[in-house]
């Protein structure tokens, strides 16, 4: 059963006068006997040639399993926007830079079958709104007419707007989330996914803005006009300006505009959860994201409990913007915490304080889970911020860990340094 829908029978049971005591009872239970969640990610275009045989697939589940990992994250819809699964929707990734690979096998489901026989779970993930590579040029817009005119429109510090097709600076060419047509090709994606695959998890990636200067395209003048109730006499000014150095300067519909932003992404995957337990109840919808809340609203994620105020000290907070938070939409929520520095309470730049904070805006709306990225930790023993107490981090203080990514650990050949820190902790909970 998944969080959303232990909470909700909890809080159906806090309506009788005995239900607080059996939550008491019960929670207490399962924190004695449930196993934490920890999860390894696998991009999918980077690890192409890892992952190009069944053998090697085969081989690098087995060495997870071994190092303690009871759930993988498959990256099936990578940033061009092609499919590493049969799909009838979107065509499928069959080359990565010089590498090509054609596949009489699904991959996903190799994926899925393999990680099962181990006793592990898999959660696929997809780049929700990216459909292209914009540093590369290449990818799915770029290829395919149907898609001409529905990427983000940036405005840009020049004052000139531009496709964001054409910005290699740009991680990745998104589909406007505005748009009617690009969140119903999105959803349709991601519900092909659930409904073809015996997925234990979906997890949400780029399923954001890509940045403060989109969108500026007339769909979503016309949507945001729509939202406040009048037209914008300057557009785009009344949103805002830049300064010669390219800083924003406030219009005076800047607070609205991303109250606006950050609620059609709450609005999304609202749409993906209530898809999610239409057809398969049982799988869990995870959410990545940055631990830092407070400098992400350029990208419309709040991913907070709506209960809580936190954005108030800020000064773009509203009482719109709080209402945006989309953690009770979720089951898990990762918490990107790609810090360098491990433990610190009162460190705003470490793992620690990063999980702490998630935890305090989540409200207990959803699991929360500490990721880390690898490479950002030594071997070192002597090294408090190594990789062993980073992975023992984020077991100590949020609902599971995910290390993020396989490609890195191969590599740099980690293996070790992560059961360490996964058995230190697990021996340290007997």
């Amino acid at each position: 059963m998944t969080f959303k829908k232990i909470r909700n029978l909890l809080l159906t049971a806090a309506a009788f006068a005995m239900a607080a005591g059996m939550l008491v009872a019960c929670n207490s239970d399962k924190d004695k006997t449930t196993e934490k969640p920890k999860y390894l990610w696998m991009c999918g275009e980077a690890n192409f040639d890892h992952f190009a045989t069944k053998d090697s697939i085969t081989y690098y589940l087995e060495k997870a399993k071994e190092t303690g990992f009871n759930n993988v994250v498959v990256d099936v819809k990578p940033i061009e926007a092609k499919a590493l699964y049969k799909s009838k929707l979107v065509p499928e990734l069959t080359k990565v830079n010089s590498l090509e690979v054609n596949r009489d096998w699904d991959y996903l489901q190799y994926m899925i079958d393999e990680a099962h026989r181990l006793g592990m779970k898999v959660t696929a993930s997809a780049c929700v709104f990216p459909i292209g590579s914009s540093w590369w040029q290449k990818g799915l817009c770029y290829e395919d007419s149907t898609f001409d005119g529905r990427t983000c429109i940036e405005y840009r510090p020049d004052g000139t707007m531009e496709d964001i097709r054409t910005n290699k600076t740009k991680v990745a060419a998104f589909l406007n989330p505005v748009r009617e047509d690009s969140r119903k090709y999105a959803l349709d994606v991601l519900t092909e996914i659930v409904s073809n695959y015996d997925i234990d998890g979906l997890s949400l990636d780029y399923c954001r803005f890509p940045d403060m200067e989109s969108d500026f395209s007339p769909e979503s003048r016309q949507a945001f006009e729509a939202y406040i109730g009048k037209q914008v006499e300057i557009w785009p000014a009344d949103i805002f300006t830049y300064d010669d150095k390219g800083e924003r300067i406030p219009g005076q519909y800047y607070k609205e505009w991303l109250a606006f932003r950050a609620g059609v992404i709450a609005d999304f995957v609202r749409s993906v959860s209530n898809m999610i337990d239409s057809i398969k109840p049982e799988v869990e919808l995870n959410y990545w994201a940055a631990s830092w809340i407070h400098a992400i609203e350029k990208n419309g994620q709040n991913w907070a409990s709506p209960r809580s105020e936190w954005c108030k000290k800020y000064d773009y907070g509203t009482d719109a913007y709080q209402q945006a938070g989309f953690a009770p939409a979720l089951d898990n929520f990762i918490v990107g915490a790609y810090l360098e520095r491990v433990y610190g309470p009162e460190d705003n730049e470490s793992v620690e304080y990063a999980l702490a904070r998630a935890d305090s805006v989540i409200m207990g709306d959803c699991h929360v889970i500490g990721s880390i990225q690898s490479i950002n930790h030594s071997a070192n023993a002597d090294d408090p911020h190594n990789l062993t107490n980073a992975v023992r981090c984020c077991l100590e203080n949020s609902e599971g860990l995910m290390v993020f990514d396989i490609f890195h650990i191969i590599n740099r050949n980690q293996w070790d340094e992560i059961k360490r820190g996964i058995d230190e902790y697990e021996q340290n909970e007997q």
